[in-house]
């Protein structure tokens, strides 16, 4: 049996805690602020605030759940427009061990009941069922438990993309997974995450999504934001149109949605050496001379 990992609450400049992954060698938020980053990376670019003016129930997705930060502000951002709007949560996670040592350091503090007391029973029993959430957290894999999704025909108005780097963990940023999570978006809905990578950003146009670029919030590069459509998408800049030009654009690929990190590095590697794209390198001194 595998020894649990044990994660120590890190402070963040907002106040807020994060942890720290040794297995992926990352925290698992920016440390300019792990609320912060939820609020502004998360909920504003997906206009929850908005959604709950004018529906009486929305259907979110978390991806890679971790502390549970992005649904908090998510449930909080909803509540405190419409009260009444019923939330169908979903939370995919590696580890259930992630959530639950965020509850046992009152990590959820931040969050007010009955926030903090439906996501500790969430984090405990995987599940909750109460008036105005139905929610459940699903363990292992994302890449399998995306198919239970795919099978109940779950669609999402919010979808929060928040693994850990491409470099540390592309087995979340191929093309074929980020083609299921686009399955389960609605064709209102958006996608929301903190990278900014050529390679993600290609990902997603090769899913059939349109792209836009969010601000940068305590990390220098910008975040994404992704739909079906392209209306109240803020716009790419030239610089950035012309990034997903270069060879950092090429994805990675995972056929069968199975392979381990080393293995999609190399797929990846390997079509960078045979690619005639622009170098990355040489897109960077363009930029650096205008």
């Amino acid at each position: 049996m595998l020894e649990e990992n044990i994660f120590k609450p890190q402070l963040t400049k907002d106040g807020s805690y994060t942890f720290f992954s040794d297995e992926f060698q990352e925290a698992f938020h920016s440390h300019s602020g792990a609320k912060l980053e939820a609020d502004e990376k998360y909920i504003k670019p997906c206009q929850l605030a908005q959604l709950a003016k004018t529906n009486q129930s929305l259907n979110l997705l978390d991806i890679c759940y971790g502390l549970g930060y992005n649904s908090a502000s998510a449930l909080e951002t909803i509540w405190n427009v419409n009260p009444q709007c019923k939330i169908k949560l979903i939370g995919l996670e590696l580890e259930s061990s992630v959530p639950n040592q965020a509850i046992d350091s009152n990590l959820l503090e931040l969050w007010h009941s009955p926030i903090q007391k439906l996501l500790t029973e969430l984090g405990k029993n995987l599940e909750v069922n109460s008036t105005y959430l139905e929610a459940k957290l699903l363990i292992g894999d994302a890449r399998k438990t995306m198919m239970l999704l795919l099978e109940n025909n779950f669609q999402a108005d919010a979808i929060f993309l928040d693994p850990f780097s491409p470099p540390k963990c592309p087995q979340l940023w191929t093309v074929e997974f980020i083609k299921l999570a686009s399955i389960t978006l609605k064709t209102t809905g958006k996608l929301a995450t903190y990278s900014c990578a050529a390679s993600v950003r290609k990902a997603f146009l090769l899913a059939g999504l349109n792209i836009g670029s969010t601000p940068a919030v305590g990390r220098r590069a910008q975040g994404t934001i992704a739909s079906f459509d392209t209306e109240n998408l803020p716009p790419l800049s030239q610089q950035e149109e012309e990034h997903l030009q270069t060879r950092a654009s090429i994805p990675y690929r995972d056929p069968l949605l199975s392979d381990s990190a080393l293995v999609l590095h190399q797929r990846r590697e390997k079509e960078q050496h045979l690619s005639n794209l622009e170098s990355t390198s040489q897109w960077k001194k363009r930029w650096l001379k205008n």
